[in-house]
């Protein structure tokens, strides 16, 4: 049996053609979760049985040894697992799956020409970084939807992302979401170690709103259904999930929370009861035990109780558990109790737009927190959904927002032109700066990017459609050249700076 691709994959495996050809012999093969990549790997692996090849498949959990192993039997790919006791132990075999955990533990690892190493992002573990540098003859594709985490730059020299998450949204192969900004987990004072916030004070504040995420879940649940849908929830720790688990039986809901502290074997027989069409779970609530690995397509409610400071790729793959398609589902609805949605907008809109192409160790940094009252108007004030940036009207429940006056609408002075009177813009009119942007990079030579990109640094949000080009007004080009000031003294040498 053949494995069959859908255009871009059949694209993205060229792109990692074309990077060998230019080079580049350990590349990221990026695309947002649910694109397939699973897919694509498998077609890499059938062409390397074809041409005799080796190739080891490696995971960061032995739990996923068996899912991409039943992967491969479905297609009918020939392959062993690299695991002494397990039922498919074939050393000798062309195509090995296995996981980081046996490799390092074995201390052995398996003779390869090609190592695809599933969630990249996620695998910089010294042992594997190791063996990939003693080999510098090895082909390497690390699978990703988020190349952010600090280092991957080290290991690899080239991103291959041939399609967008906005692209595959519109061409159906992912749904899209509908975002509730909800009662939010307050963050302030909680202690930070490693970068984010201490996970045991996280689980305190969280609790105090155990409630609130279960009234949501019932108020947001029959708005959009009228129904309760398939649940996932992730929480702000272990504790923190059996609390919710408690509230959520309360109200008849058989709700289930997984963590570290269960064994693989449990873990892996809820989540195939989960997956099930017909299964008696409503709710899987974990920590972050379902943020990779898990490949459930019929979720069509994600809640995130879990605050982040500053990881943008734990927030994308959380989000994307929801989004693959299924018969009937129509979008993914986002119960957002975390603050993240918001915290991380401005990242979001980009990487779902334009998706990666470089690696950047700065990707992640600790964002800045929104004042209550933009966080109050980036919110729908009826029913809570997200407010889309310059819209008239809540996407969600159609409430529109009364205007005070024209004159706040449209605020400006009154000129006369040709005789008429008009309004001149406002130059604080985010409007007003995108179109000088827009005409600006036009007049430059400047990727259509570049004012988007600009705007979301000035404003944190890019109105839509975009405008027709304006010419500069001195306060916008003033602006512009600090800002080319600032990126040329970034990036002196250290001692020039001196």
């Amino acid at each position: 049996m053949n494995v069959s691709l859908r255009p871009y994959q059949v694209e993205s495996i060229e792109g990692l053609r074309q990077g060998i050809r230019e080079g580049h012999l350990r590349q990221i093969l990026c695309a947002a979760t649910g694109a397939g990549k699973s897919i694509i790997a498998s077609k890499l692996v059938e062409l390397h049985v074809e041409k005799r090849s080796r190739l080891c498949f490696v995971v960061d959990r032995r739990v996923l040894v068996d899912q991409f192993s039943n992967h491969l039997d479905k297609f009918g790919i020939d392959h062993g697992v690299w695991m002494a006791s397990h039922w498919r132990w074939r050393p000798q075999a062309l195509i090995q799956v296995c996981s980081v955990q046996t490799l390092e533990k074995a201390q052995q690892w398996p003779r390869c020409d090609t190592l695809i190493v599933d969630e990249a992002h996620a695998m910089q573990r010294k042992s594997l970084v190791n063996f990939i540098a003693a080999r510098p003859n090895m082909k390497v594709v690390g699978l990703t939807a988020t190349p952010l985490t600090k280092g991957l730059g080290k290991t690899y020299s080239n991103v291959v992302n041939v399609i967008t998450m906005r692209q595959l949204v519109d061409q159906q192969f992912l749904v899209p979401f509908k975002v509730f900004v909800a009662k939010e987990i307050d963050v302030s004072g909680v202690k930070i170690q490693s970068g984010e916030w201490l996970q045991s004070e996280l689980e305190t504040r969280g609790n105090q709103i155990v409630g609130d995420v279960v009234a949501d879940y019932i108020r947001i649940s029959n708005q959009l259904w009228g129904t309760q849908k398939k649940t996932i929830v992730f929480s702000a720790g272990v504790d923190h999930a059996i609390e919710l688990a408690r509230k959520f039986s309360e109200i008849g809901k058989n709700a289930i929370a997984i963590s570290y502290k269960d064994t693989d074997e449990y873990k892996q027989q809820v989540i195939a009861d989960f997956s099930k069409p017909d299964t008696c779970i409503d709710v899987l609530i974990s920590c972050d035990i379902l943020t990779r690995g898990f490949d459930v397509p019929d979720v069509e409610h994600v809640i995130v109780a879990k605050p982040l400071r500053k990881s943008l790729s734990m927030h994308i793959q959380m989000l994307g558990r929801g989004a693959r398609p299924y018969p009937g589902k129509t979008f993914c609805c986002v119960q957002d109790h975390s603050g993240n949605y918001l915290r991380f907008q401005k990242d979001w809109d980009r990487i779902f737009s334009y998706g990666i192409h470089h690696l950047n160790d700065d990707a992640e940094k600790p964002k800045k927190e929104l004042s209550l009252r933009e966080k109050q108007a980036a919110k729908c004030p009826k029913c809570g959904g997200l407010w889309a940036s310059g819209a008239l009207s809540c996407s969600v429940c159609g409430y529109v927002r009364e205007r005070r006056s024209m004159i706040e609408a449209v605020p400006g002075e009154l000129l006369e032109l040709e005789g008429q009177k008009t309004t001149k813009a406002n130059d604080d009119s985010p409007a007003e700066w995108y179109a000088q942007l827009i005409g600006f990079a036009q007049e430059k030579g400047y990727k259509p990017a570049w004012a988007y990109f600009k705007m979301l640094d000035k404003f944190g949000f890019c109105p839509k459609p975009p405008p027709a080009p304006r010419p500069l007004t001195p306060k916008v080009n003033n602006w512009i050249r600090s800002q080319q000031i600032r990126y040329a003294k970034r990036n002196q040498p250290q001692e020039a700076r001196v």
